[in-house]
């Protein structure tokens, strides 16, 4: 074992497959269906340390049925990608950050927290290894989707005694295979993302599975897509619900000010532990803050009544979330219970668009087009 602070992956030992598989035709690509022919996995027992770090034939995992994943929910992941350029060169964006959310992550449910520089460089490697599965055409990527959960095998709300860290690679094809396409979100004010003190801001599996039945109850009852989640206080006003995130991604209002000739405002709500601080949000802020002259940005509180008010004014501009796995997802319309809905006035899908022109970017930037300290070559 190593010491207990970190491991190295400087002592990687890598194990090829005897069988390796074949990258299938792009076009029959599915969002996590596909999977490389390696992992990466490592174990950390409390007080003793790492293990070594291995990079391995794909398998399946093993598990004792006491473990404690399995009925405590105790893990977290992250997703990212690796693009190939037009130069062949395959490139990360902003990796660190995941490598740190993931680690902050980890130590909110008292994990081993991988050490991100190491963590990091054992994925590049991994990403070496299978090479060949990076699919080489423009708009496709590979998902890395690193994880950590506890393996102890005992019952019990308790520390774990073992993390294990494992990471996978899939193959996917665009988001929008035919061009940026909105959806409807169904603005939910019974069911509730997070609540203050909880981990609304860490990427843990338990934030994700109590959004899936609202999820299949918003597309029965209303049609939509997705849920924009809100947050209120109880026995407060419904207009002065605040909206929170979408269920996998942050949500972004554009919206044009009463006062004349300001620049339109695009606000998003504050990081304050019930919004995960994504690292496409951080992205999309920081190109925005550079294009001042078009866009003032704000992180704030949104509430339904200001939501309300800028639609019913013609004010209410564009609506889009943002995540890793879509880049930019634009929004035709919001939904709420009462029938009441939210149409920004602008087709989000659209190159002259804010969100077209904020998707243009990230793709130039990810594929290697645009210069960008954010693109890291492996």
């Amino acid at each position: 074992m190593l010491e207990e602070a970190s491991f190295r992956a400087s002592e990687l030992v890598i194990e090829r497959t005897q069988k390796p598989g074949v990258l299938p035709p792009l076009e029959e690509l599915r969002f996590g269906t596909t999977f490389s022919d390696h992992m990466f996995s490592i174990e950390h027992l409390r007080g003793q340390g790492w293990s070594t770090p291995r990079i391995h034939p794909l398998e399946f995992l093993r598990l004792h049925p006491a473990a404690q994943v399995l009925h405590y929910g105790m893990c977290c992941f992250e997703g990212m990608k690796a693009y190939a350029g037009s130069d062949g060169r395959i490139r990360m964006f902003r990796p660190m950050e995941n490598m740190r959310r993931l680690s902050r992550s980890s130590s909110r449910l008292a994990l081993a927290a991988p050490p991100p520089e190491e963590m990091l460089r054992c994925i590049q490697e991994l990403l070496r290894v299978d090479d060949a599965w990076v699919p080489r055409r423009d708009g496709f990527s590979i998902y890395i989707r690193p994880f950590v959960y506890s393996s102890s095998d005992a019952l019990g709300v308790s520390r774990p005694d073992k993390t294990a860290v494992n990471v996978v690679l899939s193959p996917v094809g665009p988001y929008f295979p035919s061009g940026m396409r909105p959806v409807s979100l169904f603005v939910d004010e019974v069911n509730r993302r997070a609540w203050p003190g909880g981990v609304g801001d860490a990427k843990v599996g338990g934030n994700y599975a109590p959004t899936i039945a609202p999820q299949v109850e918003a597309l029965r009852k209303y049609g939509t897509a997705q849920v924009a989640y809100t947050f209120n206080m109880p026995g407060r006003d419904a207009e002065e619900a605040q909206l929170e995130e979408v269920g996998a991604m942050n949500l972004m209002i554009l919206i044009q000010p009463r006062e004349p000739g300001a620049r339109p405002q695009l606000c998003t709500p504050p990081l304050g532990g019930t919004i995960l601080p994504g690292i496409t949000r951080d992205s999309v802020l920081a190109l925005a803050r550079g294009w001042k002259e078009d866009v003032e940005v704000q992180e704030r509180a949104i509430t339904l009544r200001e939501l309300s008010e800028a639609c019913a004014e013609k004010r209410l501009l564009e609506v889009f979330g943002c995540g890793t796995a879509c880049v930019i997802q634009p929004v035709q319309e919001m939904v709420r219970a009462s029938g009441e809905k939210y149409v920004p006035l602008t087709d989000a899908s659209k190159p002259g668009s804010l969100s077209g022109k904020l998707y243009k970017t990230l793709l130039d930037i990810q594929y290697g087009r645009l210069e960008s300290e954010w693109s890291v070559p492996i």
